[in-house]
């Protein structure tokens, strides 16, 4: 406020410039929901902004003011699996932590809409290089982000040796599950399958 001869003066408000307004955090996660829904719904040769806008709830303008093209909305999505990770067992043994890790992927491989998304990115990673790494970066760090921090615990208990923390032990943590799962796509697991996966890994690990 500012005083002059006829009193005082309220000084104006400054306008927030052309632009520059703030993205809705709600929309924003909206618009990555339906990204889910619609590559599990059409793939990734059929989605358009158009329907994502539609299942979203909102204009295509929202949608094009956050990411340029449906290429870079994919890429933005996938690679946010990254960084989410997954919570680290802490069961103390590593035969129980790998069964805790098993239970919890097996789930989110097998959920519907993941089991439709994700061979469906692989094909289109085939054709597309940035889709391709942006998968490689959600898939390995996803996972093995949580895989090193069992191979550390259990290297601490003394089951496995420090210099476990190789690729070999990452892929023999993360490779069977993931070809039964995704690659062949069983239907169902057998009974027991999980807690004998958890066991023979173990035992892999502690043979390295």
């Amino acid at each position: 406020m500012t005083t002059n001869a006829d009193g005082p003066q309220t000084r104006p408000r400054r306008r927030t410039p052309a632009g520059a307004a703030v993205l809705r955090e709600d929309v924003t996660e909206a618009i990555r929901a339906a990204v889910f829904e619609e590559l599990a719904s059409v793939g990734y040769a059929r989605m358009s902004i158009e329907g994502i806008a539609r299942r979203a709830g909102v204009g295509k303008t929202a949608v094009y003011r956050r990411w340029r093209s449906k290429l870079h909305l994919v890429l933005d999505v996938v690679s946010a699996i990254a960084v989410q990770g997954l919570p680290a067992p802490e069961t103390g043994s590593l035969e129980g932590d790998l069964r805790v890790l098993y239970e919890v992927t097996s789930r989110a491989l097998r959920h519907p809409v993941a089991s439709q998304i994700i061979p469906d990115l692989q094909a289109e990673a085939a054709r597309n290089p940035d889709i391709a790494e942006a998968m490689q970066k959600a898939l390995r760090e996803g996972q093995e982000g949580v895989a090193v921090k069992i191979l550390a615990a259990a290297a601490r208990r003394g089951e496995i040796s420090a210099g476990a923390h190789d690729e070999l032990a990452l892929d023999i943590i993360s490779g069977p599950l993931y070809w039964r799962s995704v690659v062949i796509r069983s239907p169902k697991l057998p009974k027991g399958y999980l807690g004998a996966l958890a066991r023979a890994t173990a035992g892999a690990l502690k043979a390295l």
